[in-house]
């Protein structure tokens, strides 16, 4: 299992970035996908996720407002749409895959079985 994350870059206040995730060597449609993010210092933490059903969850309300989280099962991507970016969204953007992970765990990283390799995100103020 591959994924390829891309579609990182340096940009400022306010602007807005897409993420795509490029999966391979898995059935992508029965896999529940995801975006963590991780600063400096500071530990991985969850952004958003995709069911195989398309039902997606956020981290925060804020967040929620401002990033979309989406899939094409016929290209085997994700992306992740993020709008009025901020410093502290600053991070190494991880796409992640699980197959048999619960609605209860989404939000947390040791339930994912595949990780890609991260793409730097830099908003600058």
């Amino acid at each position: 299992v591959q994924l390829q994350a891309s579609g990182g870059g340096l940009v400022q206040t306010g602007d807005s970035l897409t993420l795509s995730c490029a999966a391979s060597g898995l059935t992508f449609r029965t896999y529940t996908m995801a975006w963590f993010r991780q600063a400096p210092g500071k530990e991985r933490e969850f952004v958003a996720s995709i069911r195989p059903s398309r039902s997606t969850a956020y981290d925060e309300d804020s967040m929620k407002e401002r990033f979309t989280i989406s899939r094409d099962n016929a290209k085997n991507t994700i992306y992740l749409q993020m709008n009025s970016l901020k410093p502290e969204d600053t991070a190494a953007y991880y796409c992640a895959a699980s197959n048999t992970i619960i609605t209860s765990s989404l939000r947390n990283r040791f339930a994912y079985s595949y990780w890609g390799q991260g793409t730097e995100v830099t908003v600058s103020s």
